[in-house]
């Protein structure tokens, strides 16, 4: 946990399922092409499933003042043979804190976690979300692939980057 001048990053969970279902939504609603999923999927789902998932999966807030103004989530593939990957998901940053380093810092936070369990962290943003590909840039990720038409949103396709970060700078 890291806190700084009523800043905290911590891993949320399911006592925060409020907090992260509304963040989740507010995501899904301002910024829908960068999710695979929809609000109109999330919001009706009850409180009881958000609390599931801050029970299986690591997902870290950042919380200023109290408020989570972002969030990103760690998931590890579960196959025997990708065992050693993991994608960094769902990352959102509420427009409100936005340029004040907490995309950098739930990204670190989400690589702290990760190194010792596994050798690379993946992920894809939109291709035209140039501000989350310079956060995931200075972080170490590189991009390695490019799908066209990756997502589709209002009858619009979205390209999306492929990125990854190898914790274990020895072997790529």
């Amino acid at each position: 946990m890291t806190s700084i001048g009523g800043l905290q990053i911590r891993r949320l969970e399911p006592v925060d399922a409020a907090l992260y279902r509304e963040i989740r939504l507010d995501g899904l609603q301002r910024n829908p092409e960068a999710f695979g999923s929809t609000f109109e999927k999330e919001s009706a789902l009850p409180l009881s499933w958000f609390e599931e998932v801050l029970g299986r999966t690591a997902i870290f807030g950042a919380l200023v003042d109290g408020e989570l103004a972002g969030v990103a989530a760690y998931a590890a593939r579960e196959s025997a043979k990708q065992a050693h990957k993991a994608t960094l998901w769902g990352m959102y940053v509420r427009n409100t804190a936005r340029n004040l380093g907490l995309g950098q810092k739930l990204v670190a936070a989400v690589l702290d976690h990760a190194r010792g369990r596994v050798e690379m962290v993946q992920l894809t943003v939109v291709s035209e979300n140039e501000g989350a590909r310079r956060v995931y840039a200075a972080a170490g990720f590189v991009e390695y692939g490019y799908e066209k038409r990756g997502l589709k949103q209002g009858g619009r396709y979205y390209d999306q980057v492929l990125m990854v970060k190898h914790l274990d700078e020895g072997s790529k």
